[in-house]
């Protein structure tokens, strides 16, 4: 009987082992290999047989301007002050990145005051906030050489009238581009 049971054993080991073999020989040495010869995408384009580039240029310049030309201009500043307020972060941040990506570009930065004060103190109000505006863009990648700091005092109000609308429409730094 244990005869019988050792022979049953070896026999369905042997089949299982059976079972895990392949067909496939591995040291077949006549791999098939195909070869294609290769084509131009567009006959005829370039010289040279150089295929030329299917893909279309485009003009980054373009749209830098366009983005530009969105750009808020105009900084205000509170009454007697020539701090640059949180709110205007973005605007300067945004023109920053202009001037920093292009080196060319030049930015007049024109400070203007309300009616209130002397001629005198206008202008050195109009420049210090002017200033401030080309102070806060160097410090975000523009470069000295691309702005101009003028002052105008209450020369050129935005707004006319003696209230306070008036006034907080007068209190800027515009942004120009050259």
């Amino acid at each position: 009987m244990r005869v019988a049971q050792q022979a049953f054993v070896a026999s369905a080991v042997a089949a299982l082992l059976a079972g895990c073999g392949s067909n496939v020989k591995l040291d077949d040495k006549q791999t098939p290999v195909e070869t294609r010869t290769p084509t131009a995408v567009n006959p005829g384009a370039g010289a040279g047989g150089t295929p030329q580039s299917q893909v279309t240029s485009v003009d980054l310049t373009k749209n830098a301007n366009a983005a530009q030309s969105n750009l808020p201009r105009v900084v205000y500043f509170d009454f007697d002050s020539f701090v640059v307020k949180d709110e205007f972060r973005p605007t300067i941040d945004a023109h920053a990145k202009v001037l920093s990506t292009d080196r060319k570009k030049k930015l007049a930065i024109e400070g203007h005051t309300d009616e209130r004060g002397g001629r005198e103190y206008n202008l050195a109000l109009g420049q210090k906030r002017a200033e401030a505006v080309a102070k806060s863009l160097t410090l975000l990648g523009a470069q000295d050489t691309q702005l101009e700091a003028v002052s105008f005092g209450k020369e050129r109000p935005a707004a006319s009238g003696s209230d306070e609308s008036a006034w907080a429409k007068n209190r800027r730094a515009e942004l120009t581009y050259r």
